[in-house]
């Protein structure tokens, strides 16, 4: 079964998560409504098991919660392939939402990048900072060792950029992680 379990405490969170690569339950309390409302996305159109429990130092503001569950999820993700053999390595997905347009690429690749490119024209979405997109997509990729590229293509409203994002990112992981009959590695190196 591909699946983790990671739990991490610090001064500023303490973040339990279960996640299985192949489905389950969904279940989602950051304490950020629209950050729930994206990572429910998340789980559901890449098709995973997500539960998530965070207790973060919302008193300061939203960074150290969404960051961190990014390190946790990428740490869960790294632990649930812990053998790429058999995958298909490679995601690429675009997502419509009403006005915007978001395109995400991914490789399994162990070696972590993100290239991220996208503008929010409204700061805020509920209790969320735009700007902490870029933060969870950069801890998350970093911490799964994936390489990790996003784009908003165009958009006008910073709710279906930032979900647009979302989505397009979880059906690329969810392409990439697909297993092959092969069960080849798909690397000339022979290793990831």
């Amino acid at each position: 079964m591909r699946s983790a379990y990671v739990e991490r405490k610090t001064k500023e969170t303490d973040i339990k998560l279960k996640l299985n690569l192949d489905g389950g339950d969904i279940k989602i309390d950051t304490g950020i409504g629209f950050f729930d409302h994206m990572l429910n996305s998340f789980a559901t159109h890449g098709r995973f098991g997500l539960e998530v429990s965070v207790k973060g130092d919302l008193y300061v503001d939203e960074h150290h919660t969404v960051e961190d569950t990014g390190i946790v999820l990428g740490k869960a993700f790294t632990e649930a392939l812990s053998t790429k053999e058999s995958i298909e390595r490679f995601g690429s997905f675009y997502v419509p939402m009403d006005e915007a347009l978001a395109f995400a690429s991914v490789d399994i690749s162990g070696r972590p990048y993100l290239v991220f490119d996208a503008d929010f024209p409204q700061e805020r979405c509920g209790g969320y900072d735009c700007s902490m997109t870029v933060e969870f997509m950069r801890a998350f990729a970093f911490n799964a060792q994936i390489t990790l590229h996003l784009k908003s293509v165009y958009g006008d409203n910073s709710h279906h950029i930032t979900e647009a994002l979302y989505k397009a990112c979880a059906h690329a992981l969810r392409l990439a992680v697909k297993q092959n009959s092969s069960n080849v590695l798909l690397s000339t190196k022979g290793v990831l």
